[in-house]
């Protein structure tokens, strides 16, 4: 309780007590009982009360969220020009009152849910863009009413402005500026944009009117049921052909894996076949050097070619028998000098009969 209060309650008791007296009073005389004690305590009564209302009326306390304008009957203008700030002032008793205005931040709500906004039912703002489509937008102004411009906005306003300002004021611009817009740029792109459009548009309009805004906020954006419906169509056509890029996608990566297997394999024959042929080259060129070796070898001893064609036979040959018809490639050697008579010569050996298959 701050002083003033405790003063008017103190005037309010002092009165109480003075008609309580005056009452007591009334009856010891009307029995005949003498009074003139009781006066005096009436008449100090009586003006410790009033000078208590007095003191009372003339005391003003302002809490520091408010702020306090004086209507002065006393006044040329009908009121002080300065407001009253935090503490306890004192005003003409009778001839001034205060009217006390909150400094402190208010907000106000527009919002389709019925139960969310300062007035009942869906009080959403209706705005079209520029390509014709109808929105409903929810919406919340944060302000406080300038402590310097306190006179001024009651001069204006009262205690109308939120009604009367605020919300018309916010109405109007969301309107204004939601129709330089797509629909398309309302809800993704320059959703951002146009909410700071609209902040900056309602912080200078209250700011001329005595006003100061905190913050705008762009709560929600509703489409009609006929837009909202197409908005899901192409929504589900645009996942569908997002799932048929990626199908498409995921071909071609087969595709290419395949492409890039295809080739790995290519290459490998290419080097395996390549390295068969350098390898053809390297055998070719060993035994063209083996047989140069080996002629060489032989124009300086020509039996050498008897002796490896008597080494490659098996060691326990000890008969031969050929065609009598067929010469011989290489001259033979006597396979035992001791008995001649066990080797016959070429013309005596018989020629194998045919054998026939019945």
């Amino acid at each position: 309780m701050n002083v003033a209060s405790f003063v008017r309650l103190a005037a309010s008791i002092a009165w109480l007590a003075f008609i309580g007296v005056i009452v007591i009073a009334v009856v010891r005389a009307s029995r005949g009982r003498p009074v003139r004690a009781l006066t005096t305590v009436i008449i100090v009564l009586g003006i410790g009360a009033l000078l208590l209302s007095i003191a009372g009326e003339g005391l003003v306390f302002i809490q520091p969220e408010d702020r306090g304008v004086v209507i002065s009957a006393v006044s040329p203008q009908g009121y002080r020009s300065e407001a009253l700030g935090p503490g306890l002032h004192w005003i003409i008793p009778f001839f001034e009152n205060v009217i006390v205005y909150p400094i402190s931040k208010q907000n106000y709500t527009m919002s389709i849910v019925p139960t969310e906004g300062q007035i009942l039912g869906d009080d959403s703002i209706t705005a079209r863009t520029s390509d014709g489509q109808e929105i409903f937008v929810d919406a919340s102004v944060i302000f406080n009413i300038d402590p310097a411009q306190v006179v001024p906005v009651h001069i204006a306003w009262q205690n109308r402005y939120a009604n009367d300002l605020v919300r018309p004021l916010a109405r109007g611009i969301i309107r204004d500026v939601v129709s330089q817009y797509r629909v398309e740029e309302v809800v993704s792109t320059k959703r951002t944009e146009m909410t700071q459009q609209i902040s900056d548009d309602m912080r200078q309009r209250l700011q001329e009117n005595g006003l100061a805004m905190y913050s705008f906020i762009l709560r929600n954006i509703t489409f009609s049921p006929e837009y909202a419906a197409s908005v899901e169509q192409k929504q589900i056509a645009e996942q569908q052909a997002q799932q048929a890029r990626f199908v498409v996608e995921q071909r071609k990566q087969e595709a290419e894996q395949a492409r890039q297997q295809a080739q790995g394999l290519a290459d490998s024959a290419v080097i395996r076949a390549k390295g068969d042929a350098d390898a053809r080259l390297i055998q070719a060129d060993a035994e063209s050097r083996a047989l140069q070796l080996i002629a060489a070898a032989l124009q300086d001893n020509p039996d050498l070619l008897t002796y490896q064609y008597i080494t490659k036979l098996a060691p326990g040959i000890q008969v031969m028998l050929v065609p009598n018809n067929t010469p011989y490639l290489l001259p033979l050697p006597t396979l035992e000098p001791s008995v001649p008579s066990q080797v016959l010569p070429p013309a005596a050996v018989p020629t194998p009969a045919p054998t026939t298959t019945p």
